[in-house]
């Protein structure tokens, strides 16, 4: 679906699931936790944490922009218009994740959704205002050359920074195992992508070689 009905619903249904999702595995995280236990405060886990720690971290609503930026953008030609369809996914996205968050963790509390909040607000605000332009990073996924290479690393590069200037979890194995997971996805994944682009840049040159008299 790549007209604006079908941009909407998918940046909607993708967002909403997202959302819900991260809050669900981020209860059932809390339900785990014996923080009065000073043993589990210091050094335990679970994989619940684990999969919260992932899920509900910078990166990763980043990287749902920028996928959701390319899942709209394609079957498009790269140009203007795609680059605008895969800004507006990125901020839609973000706002409906944003949204079926907070009231998910509403219904679980038993409260209401203050979305005038300074906090509930600050992150509508951080939706449209980082959400657009990594949804146009994501339209740049499927170009070739130097601008499609870096729209590809863009997720799993950042993924890696994120670990060193904000590290995941509340203590330390948490964080070693959260750092550890991200930091080996994040070098395959790069790995992966540059490797392809090599071959791809080496294919090309071959037949432009080869085409030239």
């Amino acid at each position: 679906m790549t007209g604006p009905v079908g941009i909407l619903v998918s940046a909607l249904v993708v967002g909403a699931g997202f959302g819900a999702a991260t809050s669900l595995v981020n209860a059932l995280s809390h339900s785990y936790a014996d923080l009065g236990s000073r043993a589990y405060a210091t050094g335990g886990w679970s994989v619940a944490e684990i999969m919260s720690v992932l899920l509900d971290s910078g990166w990763a609503w980043a990287g749902l922009a920028v996928a959701v930026g390319w899942l709209v953008t394609r079957a498009r030609e790269s140009g203007p218009a795609a680059l605008a369809q895969g800004g507006a996914a990125g901020a839609l996205v973000l706002l409906a994740a944003t949204a079926a968050y907070s009231v998910v963790d509403a219904i679980r509390s038993g409260g209401q959704v203050s979305w005038y909040e300074s906090e509930p607000l600050l992150w509508w605000v951080a939706s449209v205002v980082l959400g657009a332009p990594l949804g146009a990073v994501g339209a740049c996924v499927k170009r070739s050359g130097a601008i499609g290479l870096l729209a590809r690393l863009t997720v799993p590069v950042g993924a890696a920074v994120q670990m060193v200037v904000l590290p995941p979890g509340r203590n330390e194995v948490v964080e070693t195992m959260g750092k550890t997971i991200v930091w080996t996805a994040a070098a395959a994944i790069v790995g992966f992508i540059v490797v392809r682009f090599l071959l791809a840049e080496r294919r090309r040159r071959s037949l432009a070689a080869a085409e030239s008299p």
